[in-house]
């Protein structure tokens, strides 16, 4: 029993020497967080569509809204080439919470990059596009940033072209 007390002393005071050892070239090297894997409750975005996610307080639209405008209106840009339709969805809002420019969507079985437009108006973003279960008739559901983008209500359910990029 004591030398499992000595070992587990010995095993934490070397845990906290890994970052020093790793810098003379010595044991593992402390994890990066840059390709971290985000909480399974946070969707995984390409740079171009991610944005932080909103402080704790946020409570109005452009609070919870945290893509720059930049990033807005790199989106609105429309694509040089069609891409490919996959079809239409009826798009609600999804978690406010969740940063970016996203759309989960039946329509695609792995994450894409895609565009959703709005047919209301013409306007259109791009999106990383994840795959949630369902029939492709199924609804899906879209960021904040996104439903901004399109000039789409955020309340009302709102029928989109979704297209891969």
């Amino acid at each position: 029993m004591i030398r499992i007390a000595i070992l587990a002393c010995v095993m934490l005071a070397l845990g906290g020497c890994a970052e020093t050892l790793a810098g003379f070239g010595l044991g593992n090297k402390p994890a990066s967080t840059a390709g971290a894997t985000p909480p399974p409750d946070q969707p995984v975005l390409a740079p171009a569509t991610a944005a932080p996610p909103p402080p704790p307080a946020a409570r109005t639209v452009e609070a919870l809204d945290t893509t720059t405008p930049e990033q807005r209106a790199a989106a609105a840009i429309p694509a040089s080439s069609g891409g490919r339709v996959l079809g239409t969805t009826v798009a609600s809002l999804g978690s406010a919470t969740e940063p970016g420019l996203w759309l989960k969507t039946p329509l695609v079985e792995t994450e894409a990059q895609g565009r959703v437009t709005n047919p209301a108006n013409g306007k259109s973003s791009a999106v990383t596009l994840l795959p949630i279960e369902g029939a492709a008739t199924a609804g899906s559901r879209m960021s904040l940033a996104a439903l901004r983008v399109i000039d789409a209500s955020l309340t009302d359910l709102t029928p989109v072209e979704v297209s891969l990029e």
